[in-house]
């Protein structure tokens, strides 16, 4: 059970960039498509009871092509526990210049946790007091305003992979998993498949950063074949799998400007990664950032925000 819960982390990322891509991609609605996505954003829709940031002058203005902020948090929940965000992503949005910035942070880096007092793993502020101390840790971590957020359950993303009906990727290192086998060249995988795909890193010789890249082949690929035309048949199934496993602070009506007004941005999504140097206080293992990484991060998302 455990082993399952880990390997569906992976696939977090994958969910939001499909939720990021009906928002961004410009695919034309016809009218039962557009029932269909209003009905998926009216359940996935949980509005907060947090101010605005002090870190936003001025409110995201989304008819004017404001750049604007969005955290997705991937959380497994048990029952009798509001559990953690196990996967924390960090996506900031800039029209005038066509891209998607996206950043992990991992989930051992140790921060202050904001409402609560106290130093602690960045995952724990789910925790302690779900997606509002979330977004205010992360904000002070960042120093950036955190605009709006994502939170998704890691129970049901691989519906997404097989409602686009799988993925297709240019392979480069044979290998097995389990039952899989993954040959070098052009290979088609369903959601499971596709799952173990992502997630190896111990036969690869480049380690994570192997698994990383295998994991930027599969967001890429359920981004073209979600924008495709032929995704449209399958709209009832990509938007019940959103509304069943997704929960967001984004109105239906916000979620069109985005679409209009941002659309151009979909096609250019760059990755960032933190740096970190792992360390242990108390018998207990930390993520330490140093003040030099956390500049260059900060003054990268700065100017992606046009905050500069």
């Amino acid at each position: 059970m455990r082993t399952e819960k880990r390997n569906k982390r992976k696939w977090l990322k994958i969910t939001g960039i499909v939720l990021l891509l009906l928002l961004v991609a410009g695919v034309g609605y016809g009218y039962t498509v557009y029932k269909s996505l209003n009905n998926a954003v009216e359940t996935m829709h949980a509005p907060l009871q947090r101010e605005i940031s002090e870190k936003r002058p001025e409110p995201v203005v989304l008819e004017e092509k404001d750049p604007f902020s969005v955290l997705m948090l991937g959380v497994d929940q048990r029952e009798g526990d509001r559990g953690r965000s196990d996967t924390i992503i960090v996506l900031t949005v800039n029209p005038n210049n066509n891209s998607v910035k996206m950043l992990s942070i991992p989930r051992d880096t140790r921060t202050e946790i904001i409402g609560k007092g106290v130093e602690d793993k960045i995952n724990h502020a789910y925790a302690f007091g779900e997606v509002p101390m979330a977004m205010d840790t992360v904000e002070n971590f960042l120093d950036i305003p955190i605009d709006y957020y994502v939170q998704i359950n890691m129970e049901g993303f691989q519906d997404i992979v097989d409602a686009v009906g799988g993925v297709t990727v240019q392979n480069d290192l044979d290998f097995s998993v389990g039952e899989f086998n993954y040959p070098i060249g052009e290979i088609t995988l369903n959601g499971e498949e596709a799952l173990s795909y992502s997630r190896m890193r111990y036969e690869d010789p480049r380690g994570d950063f192997g698994r990383q890249t295998r994991q930027r082949q599969i967001i890429q690929a359920v981004i073209k074949e979600g924008a495709s035309l032929s995704s449209l048949t399958n709209f009832s199934n990509i938007f019940a799998a959103l509304g069943n496993n997704v929960k967001t602070n984004l109105t239906f009506d916000q979620m069109m400007d985005i679409q209009k007004n941002y659309k151009g941005a979909g096609s250019n999504i760059q990755q960032m990664e933190i740096k970190s140097q792992g360390t242990k206080i108390n018998g207990i293992y930390y993520g330490l950032v140093s003040a030099e990484e956390k500049q260059r991060i900060q003054t990268e998302l700065k100017t992606q925000l046009e905050l500069n």
